[in-house]
């Protein structure tokens, strides 16, 4: 079933934007934090910028994945608790904890590995 959600999805955002493979996929990722730091999220908590936490369109709540910055090889785990990301062309947003860890604080976006762990 994961499968078969990373794969419409793919297909939903342009195969050139998103590959899917399995129980990965591949695209541009993007952070947020202060702006949205205590608001609440898709599932009902509040954001914890600080915390290992993401945001995608499709993926359950709970499901953690291993995220790979693919220009610098820097990796992260989070858990999916927001929808989003809503920019064009992204597949997931990170939170700032996580985008410290991937190295894309500076560069704001960066083109990532997606691997589904549970």
């Amino acid at each position: 079933m994961k499968t078969l959600m990373i794969l419409i999805l793919a297909l939903m955002m342009g195969i050139s934007q998103a590959t899917a493979h399995g129980n990965s996929m591949t695209g541009k990722a993007s952070w947020y934090g202060p702006g949205f730091h205590g608001r609440t999220t898709a599932n009902g908590e509040r954001y914890n910028q600080n915390a290992s936490t993401c945001a995608h369109k499709t993926l359950r709540f709970g499901t953690m994945v291993k995220i790979i910055n693919l220009k610098n090889k820097k990796t992260a785990t989070c858990r999916i608790n927001d929808r989003g990301p809503y920019a064009g062309g992204r597949i997931i947003d990170v939170s700032k904890a996580i985008a410290k860890k991937l190295g894309m604080i500076a560069s704001g976006v960066a083109r990532v590995a997606i691997t589904i762990i549970r």
